[in-house]
């Protein structure tokens, strides 16, 4: 079984992951991991902090002469910003994020515990992970890729750099909406047998747990509740060259929870950054007098990084279902059972 375990502080030592359950035999690029993690860095809108941190993975365990051994992979991101001991405390929870909620659940007396483990920094060990599980993929000439759609409900990427720039000027922030498309899926991954394998359901719980993320839609979507049945199904044609295929993709890849092998369209919609420069109205959790939000160091905008976040962890569940179909302990047996289940569905 696949699985992973993260842990680390925004301003911790490090962040650290265990990536249980990937086979032996895969062949690791440090310098592509690497580049998937400075374009997490990346975007319009982006903060200090991303100045500060060139982030770096160091695998530490799984590895031998760049080939998983089949044992769990240890991933560490060292932090530059290693400050959470002389971080100040913070008693003024920001509205629309994780503080007083985190406060109340965990007893604590100050923000500080809370804010630096709900911080979206966690986010860059899992694109490391993500890149990683890019590379499987690649493999099977399975490719990933984001776009933003629209800032703020603008669409014209010259318009939204200038409604960045002026919330910029506001002291405010921007959300928006972005699109992930896993191109080359073959059908067959998930199941409609329980729940919980449902491949929609697992990718939309993926995307859904980046920090920020309010709504998730596969295919169509929310669009689906303005037609007809016979506007909204996508037809189902078969060709000898093509085998069975659709002229449309409303789906967006996945029917009744399983790939169907045209391509995976996920949207999400990012609200915009809770910490303000100006800041909304809260609550001293001592006192319990009115106050200001706490004020911390943050972004403008970080949809498109959002969006390679998401890239990462769509790849982790691709990863995974694809395992529970043709896994094994090596990479030279998932290929044989891959190509053997092409030659089925070409009968």
């Amino acid at each position: 079984m696949l699985r992973y375990l993260t842990a680390g502080e925004s301003h911790g030592r490090a962040l650290l992951a265990v990536l249980e359950g990937l086979p032996a035999g895969l062949k690791l690029d440090t310098a592509r991991i690497n580049q998937e993690l400075k374009r997490r860095q990346q975007g319009y809108g982006r903060g200090k902090r991303m100045r500060i941190e060139q982030d770096k993975i160091d695998i530490v365990a799984g590895l031998r002469k760049g080939l998983t051994i089949g044992s769990p992979i240890g991933i560490l991101i060292t932090n530059k910003d290693y400050s959470i001991e002389k971080m100040p405390g913070l008693l003024c929870p920001r509205p629309g994020h994780a503080d007083l909620s985190g406060l109340l659940k965990y007893g604590f007396s100050n923000i500080r515990n809370v804010i630096e483990r709900a911080s979206a920094r966690e986010t860059a060990v899992r694109v490391a992970i993500g890149a990683i599980c890019k590379i499987f993929l690649d493999v099977f000439d399975i490719r990933i890729n984001s776009r933003v759609i629209q800032i703020h409900g603008e669409e014209d990427k010259a318009r939204m750099r200038l409604i960045i720039d002026e919330a910029r000027k506001r002291r405010d922030t921007v959300g928006g909406v972005f699109e992930v498309v896993a191109r080359g899926v073959i059908p067959g991954l998930g199941t409609y047998a329980h729940w919980e394998g449902r491949l929609d359901a697992r990718l939309a719980q993926a995307v859904m747990s980046i920090p920020g993320i309010k709504a998730v839609e596969i295919g169509l979507g929310f669009g689906y509740a303005q037609r007809y049945g016979s506007e909204a199904h996508d037809q189902i044609y078969y060709s000898r060259v093509k085998g069975f295929y659709r002229r449309s993709n409303n789906a967006g890849g996945i029917e009744g929870g399983i790939s169907n092998g045209e391509e995976i369209v996920i949207r999400a919609c990012m609200k915009p950054i809770s910490t303000l420069m100006k800041p909304l109205d809260s609550v001293n959790v001592n006192t319990k007098r009115r106050a200001r939000a706490s004020v911390e160091r943050a972004d403008i905008c970080v949809v498109e990084a959002a969006g390679v976040i998401a890239e990462s962890v769509t790849a982790f569940e691709l990863v995974r279902a694809f395992l529970e179909k043709f896994g094994s302990d090596t990479m030279e047996d998932i290929k044989i059972n891959f190509q053997n289940y092409l030659r089925r569905l070409k009968r």
